[in-house]
Parts: structure tokens; C-alpha cells; sequence
């Protein structure tokens, strides 16, 4: 069955995705953003990839090396073995400053036999819209373009040049590396350097795992979570990306097809507030460096979404040329739903805000700060809680009075009356207190659907939306009130097709739904937890984490029948649910040896 079987290596700059068998078919430099090199992932004929090819005697096989972002890719044939170690190299350089180069490592580790390859490098930059050529230099092999802008490629490596570009059968009798960047090497590469470079990188990245708990149950699914929410953080501005891909259908050749290399402020905070948990400080501070950043003007509404050097314009365009993944056209880059409005991020990012006020020490000038944007928060949520809006799921069209983004209204009342409680403003508690009781009462009275038995969409509405599910998590209900479990139950009921959730089931501006949004079903299971159903919950979960790809990885959805992973790819909304769910399951069973060793 195809699925989505790559691996992603990154260094907090940019990514790019390499296939089970060991080809790049997605990576942009010199950032996450940037225009495409190779874009296969798009257009298997144009798009361009780098690929490793051997016959068919050999056995590939590929795993992360443990607790790193390396990726290991093993070819086999009896005793003609080599690897291929992957790697975007990032690592600490002096204080506080990283090392993360526009450009990625492929180094080949010998290990025995006479293995043989052939190279397929076929660059195709500015998304292959114009045309790529490439020639060979005394020091490396330049690939570039001028047809709609001028771009550039360098590739070093041990082995010898022309093979390389003319996709020559070579034999491995050493180590050797390969090295693509944006920029030409001022400092000569060597298979040494490449070696040190992937060492280096290897200590950076276990040192950061280091810093995530040990879990008794699903450590490695939270691990490797992590270290994928890392991988989509944008070192530079704090940003933090919803996926590394554009343009992977929600379901095979329908139009649901977007750009997700921008920081939405929903996604964005939901991560910031699973990976600080973790005890990964720094990407929380950045974070919140980069929201800070964007609000100069007190009174200056959010986006909802931002370019990861803060662009507050994304202008959406149609890649024509491309055929699209599996032929889903279009191929979208930028993104228009930047101009909606949605009041839930406000309740989301103040969620965040109050999170970090906990945990960690702010020094008192970013304290100042947050205060000033709770403060801001407040004034506009006050006076925008009543107005509709396009809520969670970006419709293009009508405004609505969505259940979610009233709950999040609530939320952002919540968290920043128990920041002033912190701070000990009581004259702003006292001012926001009605209004977080005004919100409430207008949840409990319009939200919920005596008919359905549950709360549902939006107001007066009949249909379920398992964006309700989150009620409980933001605190708005109790997971014991009886409307709440009735509206899980009603959810289950309605939403679930063979162990895997619907969004929602009513048309929206491109039809019906037709494949499962990942994220839903892991609310959907951390819900059952929450309401005592732990052992369906449990089922439900095991279940879900067998349709990951073959690294562990989830995209945005998963088709129905099939179970192949659609949408784009790695997808941060997915993850942190997973991490979530995850760890009240290790908690719990820690509860439970814990009551039983007291008992004995």
C-alpha cells in the first residue's frame, strides 16, 4: 500500500523528508519555507529528488538511531551491507548559538562486502518551475537556475563527481559523505568533517532527549513525538511549524490541499505547552519571545496564523505545473485563511501564557511583557466573545457561533484572572470575573442540545464537532458532569467509523469530510480516559499508534479503509495529542503499581 513511509531530519532551520528506500523527496532550503530542491513528494516526474538505488537483491531496512534525529537507511544484499546516516547538522557552538547550516549530510558507513549503488541527484529548485542545470566544478557540483530567479545548490562529496551526476554504478570500499547546502563551503569538506559533523550532531540531539522524563509506558512514542515537535520548531523567531510539507491531500485527488509550513498561534501553543511539560524550556522561552515580538500595539489583534519570520502576509498561490501528491491538485504555497477570524486563539495562547507563568521563572522584563499582552488579551477578548467567527476549522464562508471558540473565550478570562490572582491584581479580578461567569452561562445555555443530548458545532446547531471534546481539558466542565459524558458518548456514536474520528460529518465549502483528522481521535481517546472508559480508551490507543508510518510518524489524517496516512506530513497537531494521551497512560499505570505496592 503507498503511505507516507519517510522519515524526517532537520536542525530547526529546515527539513526535509527521506522515503523508506532512501530517496529525498522533499526538502527546501535555505528554510523551512524556502522554494523546493526536490519536490518528488509533489510531482514524481518534475519535482526532483536524490535517491540511492540498488538492485533488487538487497533488503532495506531504515530506524532512527534511538533518541536522535538521525536517520539510518540499511541496505543488504548476503554480505554486501552499507548504511546511510542522514542528518541536518545542528549542534552547540559557543554560548547559546547553534550551529545549523542550510544544508544536509548524507554520510555512507561501510560495513562489509562489495555493496553497489548508483546516485540519482536531480535537483530541481524554485519548486521545479523553471529549468535545473547542473556541471561539475573542480570542488563540488553546482546545480542552478535562472528562469524565474536566480538559485543554487552546491553538492560535496568523496566519491568520484562524474559517477555521481551521471547515475554510475559505484562500488563502497570506505566510508565516504555527501553534502548539499545552500551555500558554497568556505572550509573544504571532508569524509572526516562529515564524520565529526555527525557526531557532533548525534551528542546534540541526545542531550536534548536527556532532558524529556523516562515514562514507564510509551516512552519511545513520546520520545520520538518530541523530538518530531522539535524538528518542526523554528530556531531563529520561536515559530513553530504545523507540518514540514504543503499541499498533501486530506484525501487522494480532492482539493483539500494546503500549505502548513507557517506557525498557526493554535497549534503553535498547544505544542509549546506539551514540550514545555517535558521540561524543554527553551522552546517555550523563544516562543513566547516570538509572540511578544508580533504584538507591538496593545490593541493589536492576533492572527491566527503568522510566516515563521513573522510575515503577516501570506499570500496563497497555485503551483500549476506541479501534478500534486498522487495527483491531488492543486498544489497551494502561502495560506488565505491568515485573514480569518477565530476567537479561540486568544484562550489558547493565554492558556500558554499562564502554563509558562507557572512553571518557569520569568525574569520580571518578560513578565512585564506577558502581563501587558494578558491585559490585551483580555480587552479584546471582552469585547469580541460575542461576535461569530470561522472557529477551529478555518471555514471559508459563513461566521458562526462556534462551541469551541466560545470555550476558548472562556479560557482566556480564566487564565489570565488566575495570572492577576499570581500577580496579585485584584482590582483586574474583580473586573473579570463577571465576564468569565457571562461566557459561561452563555456556553451552558446555547451550546448545549437537549435533541442531540450533547453540545455541539455551534450554537442552535445539530451537528457534533469533536473539537467539544477539549471542554474538559481547558477546564470549562468537569470530566464527571453528566452533559459532558453524554456529549462523549454522543460524539463516539456519531463521529467514530471503525475506531477513527470525523472532524465533523457536515458539508462544508468542499463537501463532505471523508477521511479522519488524527488529532480528533487521540481528544477523542484522552476524553474516554478522562471519563473513566480506560480500558476502551487503551484499545483505541494501541490501536491508532499501529497505523503510524513505519518510524512512528503521523501525518494530519488517516483514510478510513485503508488507514494510510494522508495529509501533511509530520503534522504537530497529531503528535502533541499523542504525547498527551501517552503520558496519562504511563501516569496512570504508575498510580496503579504505586496503590497495589501499598496494599501488598
Amino acid at each position: 500500500m503507498d503511505n507516507l513511509d519517510y522519515g524526517i531530519i532537520g536542525n530547526c532551520r529546515s527539513a526535509a523528508l527521506i522515503s523508506k528506500t532512501g530517496g529525498i523527496d522533499w526538502c527546501c532550503l535555505p528554510e523551512f519555507d524556502s522554494p523546493s530542491v526536490f519536490a518528488k513528494l509533489l510531482d514524481e516526474k518534475i519535482g526532483g529528488s536524490f535517491e540511492i538505488n540498488v538492485d533488487d537483491s538487497y533488503e532495506i531496512t531504515q530506524k532512527y538511531e534511538q533518541y536522535t534525529s538521525i536517520l539510518i537507511t540499511s541496505f543488504k544484499s548476503g554480505s554486501n551491507h552499507f548504511e546511510i546516516h542522514d542528518f541536518m547538522p545542528r549542534y552547540r557552538k559557543e554560548e547559546k548559538k547553534y550551529h545549523s547550516p542550510p544544508e544536509l549530510v548524507r554520510y555512507f558507513k561501510y560495513i562489509s562486502g562489495k555493496p553497489c549503488f548508483s546516485v540519482l541527484y536531480d535537483p530541481k529548485l524554485e519548486y521545479a518551475m523553471g529549468k535545473t542545470e547542473t556541471f561539475i566544478k573542480k570542488d563540488f557540483i553546482a546545480s542552478l537556475t535562472h528562469d524565474v530567479k536566480f538559485d543554487t545548490v552546491f553538492l560535496y562529496t568523496s566519491f568520484d563527481k562524474e559517477s555521481v551526476v551521471n547515475s554510475a554504478e559505484v562500488e563502497l570500499t570506505q566510508d565516504e559523505y555527501m553534502l548539499m547546502g545552500y551555500n558554497e563551503k568556505l572550509l573544504l569538506p571532508t569524509t572526516e568533517r562529515a564524520y565529526l559533523e555527525l557526531q557532533n550532531t548525534k551528542v546534540y540531539w541526545l542531550n536534548w532527549s536527556n532532558l524529556t522524563p523516562t515514562y514507564k509506558k510509551y516512552n519511545e512514542e513520546i520520545s520520538r513525538s518530541a523530538l518530531t515537535l522539535k524538528l518542526l520548531s523554528y530556531d531563529k523567531t520561536g515559530a513553530v511549524l504545523a507540518a514540514a510539507t504543503t499541499s498533501l491531500p486530506e484525501t487522494i485527488g480532492e482539493v483539500r490541499n494546503w500549505d502548513y509550513r507557517f506557525c498557526w498561534i493554535r497549534d503553535a501553543s498547544m505544542v509549546i505547552k506539551v514540550v514545555s511539560e517535558l521540561g524543554h524550556k527553551n522552546v517555550a522561552k523563544r516562543y513566547l519571545q516570538f509572540i511578544i515580538d508580533l504584538i507591538p500595539d496593545k490593541a493589536e489583534k492576533l492572527q491566527i496564523m503568522y510566516g515563521i519570520n513573522k510575515e503577516k502576509k501570506l499570500t496563497e498561490e497555485t503551483l500549476e505545473h506541479l501534478a500534486g501528491y498522487k495527483g491531488s491538485k492543486p498544489v497551494r504555497i502561502g495560506n488565505a485563511a491568515y485573514h480569518q477570524k477565530q476567537n479561540d486563539i486568544y484562550g489558547i495562547l493565554m492558556d500558554v501564557i499562564y502554563e509558562q507563568m507557572v512553571k518557569f521563572s520569568i525574569d520580571i522584563e518578560n513578565g512585564e511583557d506577558l502581563w501587558a499582552i494578558t491585559k490585551g488579551i483580555v480587552w479584546i477578548v471582552s469585547n469580541n466573545w460575542k461576535d461569530a467567527d470561522k472557529g477551529i476549522w478555518e471555514f471559508r464562508t459563513e461566521d458562526r457561533h462556534f462551541t469551541f471558540s466560545k470555550v476558548l473565550c472562556w479560557t482566556a478570562l480564566d487564565r489570565a484572572i488566575k495570572v492577576a490572582e499570581m500577580l496579585g491584581k485584584k482590582h483586574k479580578i474583580e473586573k473579570w470575573e463577571p465576564i468569565r461567569a457571562e461566557i459561561w452561562k452563555d456556553i451552558y445555555d446555547n451550546a448545549w442540545n437537549e435533541e442531540v443530548g450533547a453540545y455541539t458545532q455551534s450554537y442552535g446547531s445539530k451537528e457534533l464537532d469533536a473539537s467539544v471534546l477539549l471542554m474538559e481539558s481547558y477546564g470549562c466542565v468537569k470530566a464527571k458532569d453528566e452533559r459532558y459524558i453524554k456529549t462523549v458518548n454522543a460524539i463516539g456514536k456519531e463521529l467514530n467509523n471503525d475506531g477513527l474520528l470525523y472532524r465533523y460529518k457536515n458539508e462544508d465549502d468542499f463537501g463532505l469530510p471523508s477521511s479522519s483528522f488524527t488529532v480528533c481521535t487521540f481528544w477523542y481517546i484522552n476524553s474516554l480516559f478522562k471519563i473513566g472508559e480506560r480500558k476502551k480508551a487503551q484499545e483505541y490507543f494501541e490501536r491508532l499508534l499501529s497505523y503510524s508510518n513505519h518510524l512512528g510518524l503521523f501525518s494530519e489524517d488517516i483514510d478510513f479503509k485503508t488507514k494510510r496516512l494522508l495529509g501533511n506530513f509530520p503534522q504537530a497537531y497529531s503528535h502533541l495529542a499523542l504525547i498527551e494521551c501517552a503520558i496519562n497512560f504511563s501516569k496512570k499505570e504508575s498510580e496503579d503499581q504505586m496503590l497495589e505496592s501499598l496494599r501488598e
